[in-house]
């Protein structure tokens, strides 16, 4: 994340920024849009870190990172992450402009052409959300299906519900915890530095998958891992972790970081984040959502599955 930012502000071209000087701009992380592991990190060799701004908007760029790690002489990539990051003014009162690519190789050009096309499915994505859009017909039969295979047909009642072998109920798949921000894990602009909230929402997704699919999970994917709203230092910040949706060896898990406010008991959401883990020992148990916001959120578990193994 903070490789992601660095790169921004060196793409940032301030003809009144002298040698020296310090940015006046403020730049940070709206989104992670995707991170890809493609192998297995090993604790022997070296590593190394790249990437570059593939996509620039009129406040917003895109920066694509690799790590590499030295193995048997040559530089072999096992991870590629996708950031979308924005630029505030100095008085962080709104959007700050920034200067566009320049492109000058084959290369560049279909790089910036892919962050085009990333840039519109998320739009595309943001816009089928079940927060705005009914299922499809897919997804609505997926839903009926589960009723069925679930309810007690001698009793004849909707409420009667049996539980199919080999699986977890929703509510039984849950693993949460609350953490008091404190002052060392604040960014340069004295609010809690993002990726701390990520290395948080990790290992709680991680201990969770490993709890329900009672196998240590490997983390093949994140993606759409959104920063609604900057976290104060000293705030409770309270992690919700599900599963949301298994298929073969992999377990989509879901992690919402939401803020508390200890004197009403409000909550406001900050970040939400997906995770795609496999188990490599046994085939996890099925999930089974019961209420219809639990159904929602197995298919949008579901969406984000499938996102991430095309």
């Amino acid at each position: 994340d903070i490789f992601a930012v660095h790169l921004v502000f060196k793409h940032v071209l301030n003809p009144l920024q002298k040698t020296g000087m310090g940015s006046p701009f403020s730049i940070v992380t709206a989104l992670v849009d995707q991170i890809d592991f493609t192998g297995i990190l090993r604790p022997d060799c070296d590593i190394r870190m790249s990437g570059h701004v593939t996509w620039v908007g009129t406040s917003s760029a895109e920066s694509t990172l690799c790590l590499e790690q030295l193995i048997d002489g040559k530089w072999v990539k096992f991870t590629e992450a996708l950031f979308v990051l924005v630029a505030r003014d100095p008085l962080n009162r709104g959007a700050a402009f920034i200067n566009p690519l320049e492109l000058v190789t084959e290369e560049e050009k279909e790089l910036f052409k892919i962050g085009e096309m990333n840039k519109k499915r998320r739009y595309q994505i943001s816009q089928d959300s079940l927060f705005k859009v009914p299922p499809t017909q897919d997804e609505q039969d997926i839903i009926h299906d589960f009723f069925i295979n679930t309810v007690d047909h001698k009793a004849m009642s909707f409420k009667a519900r049996i539980k199919p072998h080999n699986s977890v109920w929703f509510e039984d798949a849950k693993l949460k915890n609350l953490i008091i921000c404190q002052p060392e894990n604040r960014n340069r602009f004295n609010k809690i530095f993002e990726g701390f909230i990520m290395r948080q929402a990790f290992e709680l997704a991680w201990a969770n998958t490993f709890v329900f699919g009672k196998s240590r999970p490997f983390c093949m994917h994140m993606d759409d891992i959104w920063f609604r709203a900057p976290v104060e230092v000293g705030a409770m910040l309270y992690f919700n972790s599900q599963i949301c949706y298994t298929q073969d060896n992999y377990i989509q898990t879901r992690v919402s970081a939401e803020v508390v406010n200890p004197k009403t008991g409000e909550m406001s959401i900050t970040n939400v984040f997906h995770f795609t883990f496999m188990t490599k020992d046994k085939e996890p148990p099925a999930i089974i959502p019961k209420t219809y916001h639990e159904a929602m959120m197995y298919l949008t578990g579901r969406r984000h599955f499938k996102s991430s193994t095309e």
